[in-house]
């Protein structure tokens, strides 16, 4: 086997492995939901109703995407996306909500960290074009920074030609 045939083989053997996605909601019919499209498309879902519970699910499993609701007990999940960002930048956020929100909230929202926000109801096939594009450009950013370590691996091996 040729290294292309490989290389051809292994990109096959990723594109079809599934990312973990996670829902932090309260409304158990939204988490049902979800939870069977994702599975249908063979994600692996974890699906919370507190955001206590979404915490401890990121300490234990490589979450690639969060699908939440914009308030949980009351408390806006901007901040908690923020924080979430600082740990995990490559994390793709979809905020999901039946609330009208503001200009000044929505924008606070975007620049929490959150890729989609989209008012509820909404189609199936729009949430797994936007998961799907979002969970693209995630590969795309950890690709991104593993070329960056090693090319700095590279150019700290490197030594300094002579004078």
């Amino acid at each position: 086997m040729g290294i292309a045939n490989f290389l051809l083989i292994l990109k096959k053997e990723i594109d079809m492995a599934k990312e973990t996605i996670l829902i932090l909601d309260k409304e158990l019919h939204t988490q049902w939901t979800l939870k069977t499209i994702l599975e249908a498309e063979r994600y692996i879902v974890l699906a919370v109703d507190t955001i206590e519970r979404a915490l401890q699910n990121f300490n234990e499993f490589e979450v690639s995407g969060l699908i939440t609701e914009y308030r949980i007990d009351q408390t806006p999940m901007a901040e908690v996306i923020r924080e979430l960002k600082r740990g995990f930048p490559e994390l793709y956020v979809m905020m999901l909500t039946s609330e009208n929100i503001e200009e000044k909230e929505y924008k606070k929202i975007i620049n929490a960290g959150i890729d989609d926000f989209f008012l509820k109801p909404l189609s199936s096939e729009k949430i797994l074009l936007h998961l799907k594009k979002g969970l693209r450009q995630r590969k795309i950013l950890i690709q991104k920074r593993k070329l960056e370590q090693r090319l700095n691996q590279l150019n700290q091996n490197r030594t300094p030609p002579h004078l």
